[in-house]
């Protein structure tokens, strides 16, 4: 099973990016990463700070042969995510419902699902922005990176390419292609 990776310099968004090649490129699953975002955004319109340095991705594939419901989608993202962030921090991870994974109350990580559809087929899109190195001041929410727990800087390649392997192990698992 193969993914199709696109890369970026600059995007305004990668689920924009990742709306995009399915509406008019007819591409049915795909990997996008960008090294800086110019509009991520989250859940109900909230902007997404995005610095250099830190992973901007969506995952994008059909549901066709999901048969899972979206609350189960999420459920299994946020668990796939927190997985992919264990491999770097040893430390307890959390997730504040819908969308934020949390280390020691600090937000290191956020979700933003959306669905698209395509000629009668519906498509998930997980667009995830996780704090690697730098991360943003929000009134009242404390944030928290990756490099601030471990002390080790980690490359957005490398970290890319292990959160494709976790997502087409998890395809694969639904017999999803």
């Amino acid at each position: 099973m193969n993914i199709k990776k696109f890369v970026y310099k600059s995007t305004n968004s990668t689920n924009d990016i990742a709306i995009n090649l399915i509406k008019k490129k007819n591409i049915q699953k795909g990997f996008v990463i960008s090294k800086i975002q110019k509009k991520g955004r989250g859940q109900m319109g909230k902007k997404w700070i995005s610095y250099k340095g830190n992973l901007f991705v969506s995952i994008f594939f059909s549901l066709k042969n999901i048969n899972l419901t979206l609350r189960e989608l999420t459920n299994i993202n946020a668990n796939l995510i927190i997985k992919f962030i264990s491999f770097y921090c040893k430390k307890k991870i959390k997730l504040k419902l819908p969308n934020d994974i949390l280390i020691n109350k600090k937000k290191v990580c956020g979700i933003l699902q959306e669905v698209v559809q395509k000629k009668g087929i519906k498509y998930l899109i997980v667009g995830v922005g996780l704090n690697l190195v730098k991360s943003p001041y929000i009134k009242d929410y404390p944030t928290t990176n990756l490099y601030e727990l471990t002390k080790t800087k980690i490359n957005v390649s490398n970290a890319s390419k292990r959160l494709i392997l976790i997502y087409k192990n998890f395809l694969k698992s639904q017999k999803a292609f």
